[in-house]
């Protein structure tokens, strides 16, 4: 069995009977104290973050999860179905499992996909994506001298905040975890 010691960022652990993954931990030695290991925790089925102090040296029970990247297909009733890119096979995958990012999710994009015994955990997009804008207002002349944001309309339907110098057909790149511009594509 593992312990406290060999804790690491993204590993999927079984802890209360549910599974979880690390979000952070920090080991902590106060003063006269015994040492311990704050560890923040998602629990996968729920979405809900735990806190918790392990003791130093205390044993933990690592899961074993495979990851594959997988390209995204098209949508299928409450699922999506992705294809695994070595074998060709074709898995549906709960959209829940890709939480607030799927606003962002086009046809064809590769995605990495957690699994434990065939059963898919979690599902995330690449960091960044490149999308067009579809639909906006246009800005302003002579208004970008302040940081000033616009709605826009993304041709997978999402809407994100772009500054008043983009217009309607011009690609940008979006950071898929906070949903926000990043930059104009050249």
């Amino acid at each position: 069995m593992a312990t406290t010691a060999d804790l690491s960022r993204g590993q999927f652990l079984k802890y209360n009977n549910e599974l979880v993954q690390v979000l952070e931990y920090e080991h902590r030695t106060p003063g006269n104290l015994r040492a311990f290991y704050q560890v923040k925790m998602r629990n996968i089925k729920s979405g809900k973050l735990l806190e918790n102090r392990f003791r130093a040296g205390e044993e933990i029970f690592p899961v074993r999860v495979e990851v594959k990247e997988m390209q995204y297909l098209y949508p299928e009733g409450e699922a999506l179905v992705l294809m695994d890119n070595e074998t060709y096979d074709q898995i549906p995958v709960d959209k829940v499992l890709f939480g607030d990012a799927i606003a962002f999710l086009k046809e064809g994009i590769n995605v990495k996909v957690s699994f434990n015994d065939q059963t898919p955990l979690l599902a995330e997009l690449p960091q960044t994506i490149e999308v067009e804008v579809t639909y906006t207002e246009p800005g302003i002349r002579g208004d970008t001298a302040t940081r000033t944001l616009k709605k826009a309309t993304i041709d997978t339907g999402a809407t994100v905040n772009i500054p008043l110098f983009i217009d309607i057909g011009e690609k940008i790149k979006i950071n898929t975890q906070t949903g926000e511009y990043m930059e104009r594509v050249k």
